[in-house]
């Protein structure tokens, strides 16, 4: 669990989003550091259990992303993220491997786990998978415990067909995802409450053949 504390203090700082004001208020953000590794340091042995391919010795450090913004080429001047966002990465950080990404935001928090707008190059190859191996991607798709937590995310979905692929393709709706992220939605009560770490864990578990799924099409089997 968290404390309702960390969520206040990036509610904050989304309202409150100037240096001056973070410098005043330095010490919150430390707090909040510090109550989040507690958490992460509770799901890494959980994720290492699950997905051997994530290194058990991660520090909680490494997967706590940065709220300090690039704001250099954005019009967005913004200095600070309005969210805490958690990865944790298999085989170090790089785009052609699934990844999981906790996002803690008040009220707009959730898991995601699998390709965000993946290279050309990796998109392709899960669109062949998908095609190649339709009952099985299907059949994880499908499992009513995959459905019961998570939904796969319809972000940026082609109008039309994609190349190389007819209109009439019997799973053209799949085959138009530019992202292949499982989304699993999470109230703020669920972040607040001690059985998070255990609740997290179970949908780890359930995501672990749709990572596997992922990972093969791609080559890192």
């Amino acid at each position: 669990m968290i404390k309702q504390e960390t969520l206040d203090f990036i509610k904050d700082v989304a309202e409150h989003n100037d240096r001056d004001w973070f410098a005043e208020n330095k010490y919150r953000y430390e707090t909040a550091r510090a109550d989040l590794f507690t958490l992460i340091e509770k799901l890494i042995p959980e994720l290492a259990a699950i997905d051997p391919a994530f290194p058990v010795d991660t520090p909680a450090k490494k997967c706590l992303m940065r709220i300090y913004r690039d704001v250099r080429f954005s019009k967005n001047k913004e200095p600070y993220k309005s969210n805490y966002g958690i990865t944790f990465d298999v085989k170090g950080r790089g785009i052609t491997t699934p990844d999981y990404y906790l996002h803690i935001q008040p009220g707009k928090s959730f898991l995601g786990v699998g390709f965000w707008m993946p290279e050309p190059s990796v998109l392709k190859k899960i669109r062949e998978e998908i095609d190649y191996n339709t009952a099985e991607f299907l059949e994880i798709i499908d499992n009513p415990d995959f459905k019961k937590i998570f939904t796969l995310s319809q972000e940026d979905k082609l109008k039309n067909a994609p190349k190389g692929y007819e209109t009439n393709h019997p799973q053209i709706e799949l085959l138009k995802l530019k992202s292949y992220i499982a989304i699993y939605n999470l109230e703020d009560k669920e972040l607040l409450n001690k059985e998070i770490v255990n609740k997290l864990t179970t949908a780890l578990k359930v995501i672990n053949p749709f990572v596997l799924f992922l990972r093969n099409a791609v080559g890192h089997s």
